[in-house]
């Protein structure tokens, strides 16, 4: 007996116009095993409703969250890396580069704009993961250094939003130099007396950890995301111990002093406005 499934005639044609294509993306599934709609979670802010879980989301809904009526003006938009050190691993980093920015539809892992939150301009630089794993090189450490000078020349408040694997290693000490880069232009941030809030998401690791991140007059950072410099595989092979339960998550991060607050999304934009309006001394917007 033949199984169902196995064709005994070759070269059967479907004409495209009958073909039963399944759409894509109408249903996420979250780590706990929980299904929603893809536009009932768009509508939640990109939280699963069933279990809180916050899902890793880009600079494209970022600015939908914060700024009014989701109006912006993109800073920086043409700028995009190159290949100084004709770096070659798998593939070319040349190569990988227009792949990224192909599939992505990014210049490169940040994006930075400016527009009004609750009738107020902010400078936003917000992190692209799916481009190289929100890896910095030297395009990122410009655009960042960009946009605080642009918060300096117009007195804007500053927020980052990190979400990162790490410096760009393509780019060897070409990127390990946006570290200290962006820490200066955040100095000259500070000496400014302009309010620069740092949001750490899922994942906020490496070199962005070891600079910017954790550098804001108010570190805050989305419920669950893991913050760290290594990852914590690394940490435990290193150091041959077991780690504690929940190590490098928000909330251990949060109870050893390394953030201050862990907001829900759903009040992202309040709480960044708030914090602002207190660092500020003004009065708080409703």
């Amino acid at each position: 007996m033949t199984a169902w499934f196995k064709r005994k005639e070759k070269g059967i044609q479907t004409a495209t116009e009958e073909k039963k294509d399944t759409p894509k993306g109408l249903w996420y599934k979250s780590p706990t095993g929980k299904i929603v709609e893809s536009e009932v979670l768009a509508k939640n802010f990109y939280v699963s409703p069933e279990d809180d879980y916050h899902v890793r989301i880009g600079s494209k809904e970022y600015f939908e969250i914060l700024f009014d009526d989701n109006k912006f003006s993109e800073l920086d938009t043409k700028l995009t890396s190159k290949d100084p050190l004709k770096f070659e691993d798998t593939k070319k980093y040349s190569d990988r580069l227009k792949a990224a920015q192909k599939k992505t539809g990014l210049k490169d892992a940040v994006r930075t704009a400016v527009g009004k939150s609750k009738g107020k301009d902010l400078v936003v630089a917000c992190m692209d993961f799916n481009f190289i794993g929100g890896s910095m090189g030297s395009v990122v450490g410009e655009k960042i250094a960009r946009a605080i000078d642009h918060a300096i020349k117009k007195k804007v408040p500053f927020l980052m939003i990190s979400k990162s694997g790490g410096a760009r290693m393509m780019e060897a000490a070409l990127s390990l130099m946006q570290l200290a880069k962006t820490s200066a232009k955040l100095a000259q941030l500070a000496e400014a007396k302009i309010p620069y809030i740092s949001l750490c998401t899922d994942p906020t690791t490496g070199g962005t950890t070891a600079s910017y991140a954790m550098l804001g007059d108010i570190n805050v950072s989305e419920p669950g995301a893991l913050i760290g410099f290594a990852g914590p595989r690394v940490v435990k092979e290193a150091t041959g111990k077991e780690l504690p339960e929940g190590f490098q998550t928000a909330e251990f991060v949060k109870e050893y002093g390394f953030l201050d607050f862990i907001v829900h999304r759903s009040a992202l934009k309040n709480k960044i406005n708030l914090y602002i309006d207190l660092i500020e001394n003004k009065p708080i917007r409703t």
